[in-house]
Protein backbone atom coordinates (compact mmCIF):
# COMPACT_ATOMS: atom_id res chain seq x y z
CA UNK A 1 0.00 0.00 0.00
CA UNK A 2 1.41 3.37 -0.94
CA UNK A 3 0.61 6.56 0.91
CA UNK A 4 -0.36 8.18 -2.40
CA UNK A 5 -4.02 7.19 -2.17
CA UNK A 6 -4.36 7.81 1.57
CA UNK A 7 -6.26 10.84 2.81
CA UNK A 8 -7.11 12.00 6.32
CA UNK A 9 -10.46 13.73 6.10
CA UNK A 10 -13.50 14.58 8.18
CA UNK A 11 -15.98 11.73 8.54
CA UNK A 12 -19.09 11.64 6.38
CA UNK A 13 -22.30 9.66 6.76
CA UNK A 14 -21.30 6.91 4.32
CA UNK A 15 -18.22 6.16 6.51
CA UNK A 16 -20.23 5.28 9.63
CA UNK A 17 -20.56 1.56 9.02
CA UNK A 18 -16.93 1.12 7.98
CA UNK A 19 -15.40 3.04 10.91
CA UNK A 20 -17.58 1.15 13.41
CA UNK A 21 -16.27 -2.11 11.94
CA UNK A 22 -12.65 -0.86 11.99
CA UNK A 23 -12.90 0.09 15.67
CA UNK A 24 -14.54 -3.19 16.69
CA UNK A 25 -12.01 -5.22 14.68
CA UNK A 26 -9.06 -3.47 16.34
CA UNK A 27 -10.57 -3.90 19.81
CA UNK A 28 -11.12 -7.61 19.16
CA UNK A 29 -7.56 -7.91 17.78
CA UNK A 30 -6.18 -6.51 21.04
CA UNK A 31 -8.48 -8.59 23.22
CA UNK A 32 -10.11 -5.51 24.73
CA UNK A 33 -13.12 -6.13 26.99
CA UNK A 34 -16.39 -5.49 25.16
CA UNK A 35 -17.85 -3.84 28.25
CA UNK A 36 -16.46 -0.61 29.68
CA UNK A 37 -14.64 0.29 26.46
CA UNK A 38 -15.44 1.97 23.13
CA UNK A 39 -16.70 -1.41 21.87
CA UNK A 40 -19.99 -0.94 23.72
CA UNK A 41 -20.49 2.75 22.84
CA UNK A 42 -23.81 3.29 21.11
CA UNK A 43 -22.16 6.19 19.29
CA UNK A 44 -20.00 3.73 17.33
CA UNK A 45 -22.73 3.08 14.78
CA UNK A 46 -23.52 6.76 14.22
CA UNK A 47 -20.18 8.51 14.37
CA UNK A 48 -21.07 11.30 11.93
CA UNK A 49 -24.03 12.27 14.12
CA UNK A 50 -22.03 11.85 17.34
CA UNK A 51 -19.32 14.26 16.21
CA UNK A 52 -21.68 16.76 14.59
CA UNK A 53 -21.54 19.01 17.66
CA UNK A 54 -19.84 22.18 18.74
CA UNK A 55 -16.11 21.62 19.30
CA UNK A 56 -16.27 17.99 18.13
CA UNK A 57 -14.80 16.40 15.02
CA UNK A 58 -13.89 12.93 13.81
CA UNK A 59 -11.35 12.17 11.11
CA UNK A 60 -11.01 8.99 9.07
CA UNK A 61 -8.09 7.57 7.11
CA UNK A 62 -9.42 6.87 3.65
CA UNK A 63 -7.40 4.54 1.39
CA UNK A 64 -9.07 4.22 -2.02
CA UNK A 65 -12.53 4.60 -0.42
CA UNK A 66 -11.75 2.03 2.29
CA UNK A 67 -11.65 3.36 5.84
CA UNK A 68 -8.56 1.99 7.58
CA UNK A 69 -8.51 4.12 10.73
CA UNK A 70 -9.78 7.16 12.55
CA UNK A 71 -9.62 9.47 15.56
CA UNK A 72 -11.64 12.30 17.01
CA UNK A 73 -11.69 15.26 19.35
CA UNK A 74 -14.61 16.19 21.60
CA UNK A 75 -15.14 17.97 24.93
CA UNK A 76 -14.35 15.64 27.84
CA UNK A 77 -17.58 14.15 29.23
CA UNK A 78 -18.66 15.05 32.74
CA UNK A 79 -15.75 17.41 33.35
CA UNK A 80 -15.86 21.07 34.28
CA UNK A 81 -12.97 22.67 32.44
CA UNK A 82 -11.63 23.50 28.99
CA UNK A 83 -10.37 19.99 28.26
CA UNK A 84 -10.99 17.87 25.18
CA UNK A 85 -10.57 14.15 24.78
CA UNK A 86 -8.75 12.37 21.98
CA UNK A 87 -11.29 9.67 21.19
CA UNK A 88 -11.57 6.43 19.29
CA UNK A 89 -8.13 6.44 17.69
CA UNK A 90 -7.87 3.04 16.04
CA UNK A 91 -6.01 1.85 12.95
CA UNK A 92 -6.26 -1.45 11.07
CA UNK A 93 -2.94 -3.33 10.74
CA UNK A 94 -2.43 -2.05 7.18
CA UNK A 95 -2.51 1.55 8.46
CA UNK A 96 0.18 1.01 11.08
CA UNK A 97 3.89 1.74 10.79
CA UNK A 98 3.48 4.28 7.99
CA UNK A 99 3.52 7.53 9.95
CA UNK A 100 -0.28 7.82 9.81
CA UNK A 101 -0.52 7.85 13.62
CA UNK A 102 1.66 10.96 13.75
CA UNK A 103 -0.30 12.60 10.93
CA UNK A 104 -3.57 11.83 12.70
CA UNK A 105 -2.24 13.18 16.03
CA UNK A 106 -1.10 16.40 14.34
CA UNK A 107 -4.49 16.77 12.65
CA UNK A 108 -6.47 16.18 15.87
CA UNK A 109 -4.29 18.34 18.14
CA UNK A 110 -4.30 21.22 15.64
CA UNK A 111 -8.10 21.06 15.56
CA UNK A 112 -8.25 20.92 19.38
CA UNK A 113 -6.17 24.12 19.51
CA UNK A 114 -8.42 25.76 16.88
CA UNK A 115 -11.41 24.85 19.05
CA UNK A 116 -9.67 26.69 21.92
CA UNK A 117 -9.12 23.75 24.28
CA UNK A 118 -6.38 24.19 26.89
CA UNK A 119 -5.58 20.52 27.42
CA UNK A 120 -6.18 17.20 25.67
CA UNK A 121 -6.96 14.03 27.66
CA UNK A 122 -7.05 10.40 26.56
CA UNK A 123 -7.66 6.95 27.95
CA UNK A 124 -6.02 3.76 26.73
CA UNK A 125 -4.94 0.28 27.76
CA UNK A 126 -1.56 -0.74 29.19
CA UNK A 127 -0.92 -3.30 26.44
CA UNK A 128 -1.47 -0.82 23.61
CA UNK A 129 2.23 0.00 23.73
CA UNK A 130 2.65 1.50 20.26
CA UNK A 131 -0.22 3.88 20.93
CA UNK A 132 1.26 4.91 24.28
CA UNK A 133 4.66 5.54 22.63
CA UNK A 134 2.97 7.77 20.07
CA UNK A 135 1.11 9.69 22.77
CA UNK A 136 4.32 10.26 24.74
CA UNK A 137 6.08 11.40 21.55
CA UNK A 138 3.42 14.11 21.26
CA UNK A 139 3.89 15.26 24.86
CA UNK A 140 1.16 13.35 26.68
CA UNK A 141 1.99 12.54 30.29
CA UNK A 142 0.52 9.92 32.59
CA UNK A 143 -2.12 10.70 35.21
CA UNK A 144 -2.76 8.88 38.50
CA UNK A 145 -6.52 8.78 37.99
CA UNK A 146 -9.08 9.52 35.28
CA UNK A 147 -10.60 12.92 34.54
CA UNK A 148 -14.31 13.30 33.90
CA UNK A 149 -16.38 10.18 33.40
CA UNK A 150 -16.21 8.65 29.93
CA UNK A 151 -17.86 5.38 30.97
CA UNK A 152 -14.74 3.49 29.83
CA UNK A 153 -13.97 1.96 33.20
CA UNK A 154 -11.92 -0.83 31.59
CA UNK A 155 -9.42 1.72 30.23
CA UNK A 156 -6.93 2.16 33.05
CA UNK A 157 -4.20 4.31 31.50
CA UNK A 158 -4.93 8.04 31.54
CA UNK A 159 -2.82 10.73 29.87
CA UNK A 160 -2.98 14.48 29.34
CA UNK A 161 -1.21 17.15 27.33
CA UNK A 162 -1.19 20.95 27.53
CA UNK A 163 -2.15 22.51 24.22
CA UNK A 164 -0.93 26.05 24.84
Amino acid sequence: MSNNNIVIREISKHDDEQIAQVIRNVLIEFGVPKVGTAYADISLDKMTETYNNNKSIYFVIDHDSQIIGGAGIAPLDNFDGNVCELQKMYFLPEARGKGLGSLMMETCLKKAQEFGFERCYLETMPYMEDARKLYRKFGFEGLEKPLGDTGHYSCNVWMIKNLE
